[in-house]
């Protein structure tokens, strides 16, 4: 029954919406903190709608037929060796992916950090010394060192959500990376990255609100191997499919790990 139950599904198709937008990347006060932390110019977002109804069940089928679609083909953007903003252009042969658990629908997650000498009440992060990396901080290390004695006050389950994953991406930020003193811009950015990429519901009869996005953490492979989101891995490298089963919208969100764009442009 199953394989007769498969035979039935059909392909996702996709078509690029060129006019969604962002909130993020218009803002000039997060354009002039992603500067900072080296990821401007080097982070992205893309919406695509889809023509068939989307089950959970079906992320595998979904992230393969999304690579494999020609729309996407020739509008998904990847970064170059040099830089620039290329389109993926390429024959996907593999696709990995894996579900990203989406379930917060706040920042009590971090609350951890708060009451565990991570920062001070006045939302400085606290300093201490590292023999490898100069200037380290206390965030840094609960967010890398699993011997650190802070490091399990965040749960494992809290740690593989989606919203800690992009805290977590833009605290290490990119190459050239200038860190914060104070938690708040983390905090704050990651939460506006958050609500641009996550679609939600509200209950009408209890008024609470959850997710209803599938995030996805994807990688392609092409006949020369690892291609997207970039040919060289990284742990800031990295491509995130929110995928809207309501709308049959998807959000791309990409970051690949480098030295960012460090120009105001007016």
């Amino acid at each position: 029954m199953a394989e007769e139950k498969l035979s039935f599904e059909q392909a996702f198709t996709f078509n690029l919406l060129s006019k969604k937008t962002s909130t993020f990347q218009q803002d000039p006060k997060i354009t002039r903190l992603l500067m900072k932390w080296s990821m401007l110019g080097r982070i992205t977002t893309q919406a695509f709608n889809f023509d068939q109804p989307f089950q959970p069940y079906r992320w595998k089928d979904f992230a393969r037929n999304f690579f494999q679609d020609p729309c996407v083909k020739f509008n998904l953007k990847v970064l170059d060796n040099s830089g620039s903003w290329t389109l993926l252009g390429r024959d996907i042969t593999h696709v990995n992916a894996e579900v990203v658990p989406c379930t917060k629908v706040s920042v009590e997650m971090f609350d951890p950090i708060y009451s565990n000498d991570i920062v001070h009440p006045s939302g400085h992060i606290v300093k201490c010394y590292h023999k490898i990396h100069p200037n380290f901080d206390e965030l840094r290390k609960i967010l890398l060192e699993e011997d650190s004695d802070n490091y399990h006050k965040i749960s494992a389950d809290d740690r593989q959500e989606f919203l800690f994953r992009v805290f977590k991406h833009i605290v290490l930020g990119g190459e050239l990376c200038q860190y914060e003193d104070v938690i708040h811009p983390y905090i704050d950015t990651a939460k506006i990255i958050y609500k641009d990429m996550v679609s939600v519901q509200k209950d009408p009869g209890t008024k609470d609100i959850s997710l209803v996005s599938t995030v996805l953490k994807v990688s392609a492979y092409d006949m020369s191997g690892l291609c997207y989101p970039s040919a060289v891995e990284n742990e800031q490298t990295f491509a995130y499919f929110c995928i809207d089963p309501f709308k049959r919208h998807v959000y791309v969100l990409l970051h690949s790990f480098g030295i960012g764009d460090f120009s105001e442009k007016h």
